[in-house]
């Protein structure tokens, strides 16, 4: 199976310079729907991210109890709450983002399934589909048909496999993964070392990170920062090459102060600011 390597070349050729004339409306809006109780962390991983890959607003749509912790923890990100206090349970906004992150830390309650597939059923904006997201899908298979064209899945083996069924070999969750990705019409971020990009027939095999990665809140970043670059603009494939890139990217940078095992999801949006300017410094000379 051929793999295309996704390289610094491949990624300057489809990284997007921000105008000089840009503002805040112009530089896209994302929408995290995340969190419950004592899962609160993952909205505000995932939205924080989202904000400091670019994006010009970030709204989080979390319960009643993550209002206080969003508005202290990211004073740059908007809240809207749900009216259930622990859990999601109407995921309704007047709101108009160009993007949606939706799974972080949202559990599976029996109201917050429901709530999700009533959200699904009326959503036509583009999507990155994550975490517990997933796991609620992987339940109600019938809800893929309800996902936009390109949706962006990032799940991990274990939500892979929830979703595709067990594979025997490599080779083969290869090809059910590809088949599934044909099937819905999805992008499938592979999550793993290393993490994959799957759109159809092709196949994208990431070149950065390391075993720092492994470690709570890191898809929560990453979904923030997929979701993040969705709005921006990037289709859904470019946005999954450049978020996965980068995200691993900041391992890398970061390693040799932090080591693997004080790597922390934190650490990764510190140093989202340092991957970005690998690529800006080589852009602009």
């Amino acid at each position: 199976m051929y793999f295309i390597p996704i390289t610094k070349k491949e990624i300057q050729d489809r990284y997007q310079i921000v105008s000089a004339f840009a503002h805040k409306g112009t530089q896209g809006h994302a929408l995290l729907i995340a969190g419950s109780y004592g899962k609160m962390g993952a909205a505000v991983l995932a939205s924080k991210a989202a904000i400091k890959t670019g994006c010009g607003l970030v709204t989080a749509f979390v319960p009643e109890c993550g209002y206080d912790i969003l508005q202290i923890a990211i004073p740059e990100v908007m809240v809207i709450t749900d009216v259930a206090q622990r859990h999601l349970s109407n995921v309704k906004f007047q709101i108009k983002p160009q993007a949606i992150g939706i799974g972080p830390g949202i559990g599976q309650e029996q109201e917050t399934q429901k709530a999700l597939h009533d959200f699904l059923v009326s959503n036509i904006i583009p999507l990155v589909l994550d975490a517990d997201a997933l796991n609620c899908v992987s339940r109600n298979k019938e809800w893929l048909h309800l996902l936009p064209s390109k949706t962006i899945v990032t799940p991990h083996p274990k939500e892979l496999e929830r979703l595709i069924g067990p594979w025997e070999s490599e080779e083969e969750q290869f090809e059910k993964t590809i088949a599934f990705s044909k099937q819905y019409n999805l992008v499938v971020v592979m999550k793993g070392a290393p993490t994959h990009i799957i759109d159809g027939e092709t196949v994208y095999k990431n070149t950065t990170g390391n075993a720092a990665l492994a470690t709570a809140g890191s898809g929560d970043v990453l979904t923030g920062m997929t979701t993040s670059l969705l709005a921006q603009g990037y289709e859904a494939v470019n946005a999954a090459i450049l978020g996965v890139y980068l995200h691993g990217l900041t391992a890398d940078i970061a390693i040799t102060e932090t080591g693997t095992q004080s790597f922390i999801a934190s650490d990764i949006i510190s140093n989202i600011g340092r991957a970005f300017l690998t690529l800006e410094n080589d852009t602009n000379n």
